[in-house]
């Protein structure tokens, strides 16, 4: 018996039409699944809803993914796909399987042969990155910095002084409520010449991106980032 496929399918990053984010054939595809394997299942849910899923929510077996999977955790959620059923992987928002722990489901899915396909959507790194200006040549996403402040502004050092050797844009994210602490750590951190993009809200209505040297953006208002999904981009030299 052929084995299911896993398909990994984008989920909006915000309130915007499904027609912006969405291509109609992805919508369709994710239509017609009845298995998801999920990060968060209340999401998914809405999720779907957006797209007008055609059977009852209630009726879709929608499981959740353990936030640390182990080997016989992957091997239950694909049991499904082994018996030759279609199922989809679906993030809490953006892109499923980066920097999300369906990344280990989508490992597994290939050690047992399982068909893995991509779907198109959004992915606020990309699209910050597209939007920022700076070098998209050579780039790395470094997911969360530390929390201790110290620690932080150590590592934005580290970033820093990486991004200068290499001419690599570095990309990096924190929990929306903790965004003005790292949007002011950058201000005090890095050198007066390095841009940071500050790329917020992206794909709805209240998207605002904007790149500066460290520089001008000390003699801006600071922009609001308080419990606001934001992506931080630098790149210096």
């Amino acid at each position: 018996m052929s084995t299911g496929s896993l398909y990994l399918i984008p989920v909006s990053l915000g309130p915007a039409s499904t027609g912006l984010t969405t291509p109609a054939d992805v919508a369709a595809r994710a239509c017609g699944l009845t298995y998801f394997v999920v990060e968060n299942a209340k999401t998914a849910r809405a999720e779907l809803k957006r797209l007008e899923h055609p059977a009852q929510l209630r009726d879709l077996d929608i499981r959740e993914l353990p936030e640390k999977p182990g080997s016989a955790d992957l091997d239950a959620l694909l049991a499904p796909l082994l018996a030759g059923q279609d199922a989809g992987l679906m993030s809490e928002a953006g892109c499923p399987a980066v920097a999300d722990p369906g990344a280990l489901l989508v490992r597994h899915a290939h050690e047992k042969g399982v068909k893995v396909v991509p779907l198109v959507g959004p992915s606020s790194l990309l699209l910050g990155l597209m939007a920022s200006g700076l070098n998209g040549q050579s780039f790395a996403f470094h997911g969360y910095l530390p929390v201790d402040e110290e620690a932080r502004k150590r590592r934005i050092r580290e970033l820093e002084a990486e991004s200068a050797r290499h001419s690599r844009t570095q990309l990096f994210i924190e929990t929306p409520y903790r965004n003005d602490r790292m949007f002011d750590a950058l201000k005090s951190t890095c050198g007066p010449e390095t841009r940071l993009c500050v790329a917020r809200d992206l794909t709805t209505a209240d998207e605002w991106i904007a790149t500066r040297r460290i520089a001008d953006w000390k003699k801006t208002a600071a922009p609001e980032l308080s419990k606001r999904p934001t992506v931080f981009l630098l790149l210096a030299g």
